[in-house]
């Protein structure tokens, strides 16, 4: 930290703070004492401090998830990101596992704010001061779906509420007890996380709970065993905290939250237009579908290319948003027709079927051509007139039917068969691949994205000319309309547009599988040039060395300067924020990334260790998390327990539950949504197969 004001006094207590900061891993009593003085005497008597970096206290018991509807969990850090920029500052993500340790945390000078869905009460408000309120919710009762229902609040006296410490449900608890009395209270730990409390709900471990609607929201679309009941609160409002001496950053936060209109919204009136309605809620409802062309979950990261052309209109017009996730297309205009969301981002082909739904559609903000798709060893089919005897696969509600029917009136003996419409078109092309399909029809990005992780089909030619792709809105909302061509026509074939197409559908990389030959290995007695360092972190952390060397090969082919088309980096491919979390700052390094890949193996393995894994697999569970992330691979262990296979296992078990995940019908139900369950089950196969190689060839 950097601290201005040039008297003896400010830089004797600058050092005191300094030297417990370069300390703090050291869990001493007396280190903290003194940093909380120090942090006591700038905050007390006003010395002005500039600091690098912004601290921000969350609770690590909501971990990311893939948002479907209301606010992202993590929309607060979205916000705090921003602020932290536009002060110059470096944000830093501080998780704490308790929650109730939240506010003594921050008065102890741990963090700088608390962004943690944070209700604002009496109680907190004589502890910390919170800046304006953000989002406004009401707390409500839940319970498991198999539980009776509440009809009356009088109902209530012959049940059991259970509550986190810490929270403000126990407030509310207390209140509904003096209100029926016989209501039971339990409290229970405040590191329980918001799943585990559903779970527990669900199981009939827990009678019933209470819940913010806008948690709530997100939960109840991939969670189909649990279930509201009565409103359990008035509105309640959400906002950040700070450090009740802290005035300066409260201030400026303030300020930011009123420059960013993300103060609470005035009552709509019904006369204003869509648009008006957008500005004065200040928030714009998206609805996108979850594929790896959209808006997907990747490594704890929400990517997505229609994704992030989303938040940079919501951000160049000081909105937040919200993510709906919709099954198919169909339903997306659904979402816009009864006005469940506000714009349709998904590839949308301009067709008279569509607009006369009530359907409008702006410039277009892509071109696509159409590709006729078929397995990578079919060889005889070069025209139109060859396709006769086959059969197109595709879904009705997609402009690909459109094509296919038409083909069918020029080609004689041409087939077509309707699929799910839930289907992907990424899914639709993995069924030609494995043979199941004869041909598909995709757009030129869709398969230029599936060409960079496969090399089992081929295009085998172009259907026409190249087709537009817009924005969908309904008809009617022309000043919302007129804002989304603005947006388009500004950032079309622009420096931004560009980076995150190419992001997207240019990056051709592929994760081989190659392995170091044999006989090299035999020569040299090495795997890899960074052996020496991998066995260090690997003794530190009880891995076996091959074994890493085995997954840096995975991930980089031993190449430091690697990068992903995320942004990952270096051998390991570890992300910049979660290495920063790691206390590693060049990536790029080769024995910073080895550090920084290892060290993250044992934190996730860490968190596995809590789903009770025997030790035997606990490595298998470990390398699918850091390639899917721990939130797939949890949805995957719950869904083998759906199908009776063994929830411990990986190989012909959990395995099997990540492939059945990249289906609709079930990522529909998954908390973390769609994966592409067949790279973490290859990657931690072909991970396995390097490693066992390596044995055979290198020993201990």
């Amino acid at each position: 930290m950097k601290f201005f004001r040039a008297d003896l006094i400010s830089s004797l207590f600058l050092v005191v703070a300094h030297l417990s900061y370069c300390v703090s891993s050291i869990k001493s009593s007396l280190l903290r004492q003194i940093k909380y003085v120090a942090f006591l005497f700038f905050v007390g008597f006003g010395i002005h401090a500039v600091a690098k970096d912004l601290t921000v206290l969350t609770w690590s018991g909501d971990d990311s998830y893939l948002p479907r509807a209301g606010l992202a969990n993590d929309i607060e850090l979205e916000y705090l990101e921003r602020f932290s920029q536009q002060q110059g500052l470096v944000l830093k993500q501080k998780p704490v596992s308790d929650f109730k340790q939240l506010i003594p945390l921050l008065l102890a000078g741990e963090g700088d704010v608390i962004a943690a869905n944070l209700t604002v009460t009496a109680e907190r408000k004589s502890q910390v001061s919170f800046t304006h309120s953000f989002i406004e919710t009401q707390e409500l009762l839940v319970m498991g779906s198999q539980s009776s229902a509440l009809t009356s609040g009088k109902e209530l006296k012959k049940r059991e509420v259970v509550v986190p410490e810490g929270k403000s449900f126990v407030k509310t608890a207390q209140g509904l007890a003096k209100a029926y009395p016989g209501l039971k209270i339990r409290k229970i730990s405040s590191s329980v996380t918001n799943e585990e409390l559903y779970d527990g709900l669900a199981s009939g471990e827990y009678d019933l709970s209470i819940q913010d609607a806008n948690v709530l929201q997100s939960a109840l679309k991939y969670r189909s065993d649990i279930k509201t009941s009565l409103q359990a609160s008035g509105k309640r409002k959400i906002a950040w905290a700070i450090h009740p001496k802290n005035q300066s950053l409260h201030k400026k936060l303030n300020t930011f939250l009123e420059q960013q209109n993300l103060s609470q919204p005035k009552s709509r009136s019904k006369s204003q237009t869509q648009w008006q309605k957008i500005q004065q809620n200040k928030i714009v409802r998206f609805v996108l579908r979850n594929n790896l062309s959209s808006y997907y979950i990747w490594r704890g990261e929400l990517l997505g290319f229609n994704y992030e052309l989303a938040k940079q209109f919501a951000k160049e017009h000081k909105l937040r948003y919200e993510i709906i996730v919709a099954p198919d297309n169909a339903s997306m205009l659904n979402y816009l027709k009864n006005d469940q969301a506000d714009i349709a981002l998904g590839f949308l082909t301009p067709t008279e079927s569509r607009k006369k739904l009530g359907i409008a559609f702006s410039r277009p903000y892509h071109y696509a051509t159409e590709l006729l798709i078929s397995q990578s060893d079919v060889d005889h089919i070069h025209r139109i007139e060859d396709l006769s005897q086959h059969t197109i696969h595709a879904r009705k509600t997609s402009s690909y039917w459109e094509t296919a029917q038409s083909l069918q009136k020029q080609v004689e003996n041409l087939s077509i068969a309707a699929v799910d419409d839930t289907l992907e078109t990424e899914t639709i092309i993995a069924q030609v691949a494995e043979g199941a399909y004869d041909l598909t029809i995709a757009d030129s990005h869709i398969v230029d994205i599936e060409l960079t992780y496969r090399d089992d089909i081929q295009s085998l030619m172009p259907l026409g000319e190249k087709k537009s792709q817009s924005w969908a809105l309904k008809q009617g909302h022309n000043q919302l309309l007129q804002q989304v061509d603005r947006f388009i026509k500004k950032h079309y074939r622009g420096l931004f547009y560009n980076v995150t197409y190419n992001k997207y559908f240019k990056n051709q990389s592929r994760l081989d599988m190659h392995r170091t030959d044999y006989v090299i290995q035999k020569k040299s007695g090495e795997i890899s040039p960074y052996d020496s360092t991998v066995k260090k972190y690997a003794e530190q952390y009880n891995f076996d060395w091959r074994l890493m060397v085995a997954q840096m090969h995975r991930e980089s082919r031993f190449n430091p300067k690697a990068k992903s088309f995320a942004g990952a980096q270096g051998l390991f491919q570890v992300m910049p924020r979660t290495a920063k979390e790691l206390g590693v700052v060049n990536i790029e390094d080769p024995e910073d990334g080895i550090r920084a890949g290892i060290r993250y193996m044992n934190w996730v393995r860490e968190r596995m260790q809590k789903n009770d894994i025997p030790d035997d697999q606990i490595i298998w569970f470990t390398l699918a998390c850091y390639n899917a992330g721990t939130g797939h691979v949890r949805d995957a262990i719950r869904l083998a327990k759906q199908k009776g296979w063994k929830s411990d296992v990986w190989f012909g078990h959990v395995e099997k539950a990540m492939l059945l995940l990249s289906q609709r019908k079930y990522a529909a139900k998954a908390r973390y949504g769609y994966v592409r369950g067949e790279e973490p089950v290859h990657y931690v196969r072909s991970i396995k197969h390097s490693y066992e190689s390596y044995k055979n060839v290198i020993q201990l």
